[in-house]
This record gives structure tokens, C-alpha cells and sequence, in this order.
């Protein structure tokens, strides 16, 4: 079977209360993508969004910087929000959410395997190149709140431009080199450069458009920007 990742960022799922309108919305056109598509499986990689984010800043306030102990917050933010999706897809999910990424006894014999945070030092976003590399996935759909990357932060430089393509070499000038629990980058450094290692590619695209997610899954054109 073809495999696909999906690395469904916390900013979707929980953008500052849960979506549960996005997330009906979601469930009914994956359903439809699967039903049509009998030969494909997804992995869904939760990320941990504004629960995360909450958490880690209350953590800061109250005890100062810790960013190992930051990191756990967010993974154990990841796997709730990984729990809602295994439930909501219940019917065609295994049962046990993936923790660890290497682990070589991973069952996936159903339609869709859900996948939450490991450990510190990295998002989710490095678990989903794993578990590409693990499943053989050529590229990793990452969805956020953003349509395309860009130059630089468009919230904060109004110079910044929307890029279409660019190479893991030059994105990796704009991602940086090292982890920083609750680090908002369209793709994760170490992500990265275990993706570029391997050959990877990564589409980023705007979560909330359900119609372009489909049509990167049918192979068909979309709007994002790839990484390779």
C-alpha cells in the first residue's frame, strides 16, 4: 500500500479551544479519500499548538526557562491531541498511538495510524520524518496555519515573501540549526535535516483547506511550498 504522512500541526487541531468544526470537516473528507483510495494508508502526526504553548509559558513564568521540562509539556500536549484523532477515527485507526517513531514492533494493518511526540529536543515534525522513512513515504504533508513558507516571519517583516519551491540547503539558512521547545518554524531543524538525509521531501500547506489536501494526496497541482 502507498503510504502518505501527514504532520498535522497543534494550530489546527487546537487553535486556542478545539476545532471540533475543522475536525468534522477533516474526518469526512479523509473518510472519502480512503474509501475512493483503497490502496492508501495515512499516518497522522498530532502536534501540540495552544495547548503546548499554554503550558510551556506558564512553566516559564513560574520557574523560569527549562526547556527539557518545556519539551515534555509540549509531547504530552502532542499526545492528547493525538488521542482526539485516534478517537475520532476509531473505526479505521489502530488502537495504540505511535510514541516512539523507531520502534520496529509498530503495528499498521488499518487504514490510519496516529502518531504523537517521543522525547526532547525535536517537535513532532522529526517523528513524521521517521515514521516516513520507516514506512517508505517520499514526502511529508506538513500542515499548519500558514499557505506557503516565507523569506522570513510575515507577522513581523512586511518585506517577507511567500516561497514555491526552494531547496532543504537554503531552507535550512531560515530554519536554523537547533531545537527551541515551542519554536513556531514551518518545519523543525532537526526534522529537517534528517529529512534532507534521507532524501525527503516536504509540502507545507495550509491545514485549513481541506480541497488542497486532497489534492496533494491525488497528486494533483496545490498550493504550498516544497521542500527538497
Amino acid at each position: 500500500m502507498k503510504t502518505f504522512v501527514i504532520s498535522l500541526g497543534g494550530s489546527i487541531i487546537v487553535p486556542e479551544e478545539v476545532d471540533d468544526i475543522f475536525l468534522k470537516a477533516f474526518k469526512e473528507r479523509i473518510d472519502k479519500f480512503l474509501k475512493k483510495n483503497e490502496d492508501v494508508r495515512l499516518v497522522l502526526v498530532s502536534g501540540g499548538g495552544f495547548t503546548a504553548r499554554e503550558y510551556q509559558s506558564a512553566l516559564r513564568s513560574t520557574i523560569g526557562k527549562n526547556p527539557d521540562l518545556e519539551d515534555w509539556l509540549g509531547i504530552y500536549a502532542t499526545r492528547l491531541n493525538a488521542t482526539l484523532l485516534k478517537s475520532i477515527f476509531h473505526e479505521c485507526a489502530e488502537d495504540e498511538i505511535v510514541i516512539n517513531p523507531t520502534d520496529e514492533n509498530i503495528s499498521f494493518d488499518k487504514r490510519i495510524l496516529v502518531a504523537a511526540g517521543w522525547k526532547p529536543g525535536f517537535s513532532t515534525d522529526t517523528d513524521a520524518t521517521y515514521l516516513a522513512i520507516r514506512f517508505k513515504a517520499k514526502t511529508i504533508i506538513n500542515l499548519s496555519n500558514i499557505k506557503k513558507v516565507y523569506t522570513d516571519d510575515p507577522r513581523k517583516n512586511p518585506d517577507a515573501k511567500p516561497i514555491d519551491t526552494i531547496t532543504w540547503k537554503d531552507f535550512r539558512k531560515i530554519v536554523g540549526d537547533e531545537w527551541v521547545p515551542g519554536k513556531n518554524a514551518p518545519f523543525d531543524p532537526i526534522a529537517s535535516k534528517l529529512a534532507e538525509e534521507n532524501g525527503l521531501s516536504v509540502i507545507a500547506a495550509d491545514g485549513r483547506d481541506l480541497d488542497n489536501l486532497i489534492d496533494i494526496l491525488e497528486g494533483k497541482k496545490f498550493e504550498g511550498t516544497l521542500i527538497s
